[in-house]
């Protein structure tokens, strides 16, 4: 079992920047996958984008590439979510997700482990 605490989220104007981090304590694999994905009130949790925990593959949902970057620092055990450009749309609670191999990174059901959330505000 993998532990993730997510931190970073806030208030902040439309344009503007976050970064958001969490950190993995527990088992990890060299096959893991580390996933974030945001829930809005009365929505759905979507796929935000993710990472290979070894070899630092990321993958994005195709509207936020390019504004959002995703990356890890192994030596400090976490994940991060650079987010530029922010819009009053990407307002949402935003979560860190663990899965160990297998395809659909894309998937909150392939997830096993999930943090608490940090929540993000975009004001107009």
């Amino acid at each position: 079992q993998v532990q993730l605490v997510e931190s970073g989220g806030g208030l902040v104007q439309a344009g503007g920047s976050l970064r958001l981090s969490c950190v993995v304590s527990g088992r990890t694999f060299s096959n893991s996958v580390m996933g974030w994905f945001r829930q809005a009130p009365g929505k759905e949790r979507e796929f935000v984008a993710a990472i290979t925990w070894s070899g630092g593959n990321t993958y994005y949902a195709g509207s936020l590439k390019g504004r959002f970057t995703m990356s890890r620092d192994n030596s400090k055990n976490t994940v991060y979510l650079q987010m530029n450009s922010l819009k009053p749309e990407d307002t949402a609670t935003y979560y860190c997700g663990a899965k160990v191999g297998g395809a659909n990174w894309t998937s909150k059901y392939a997830y096993n482990d999930w943090g608490q959330g940090t929540q993000v505000t975009v004001s107009s």
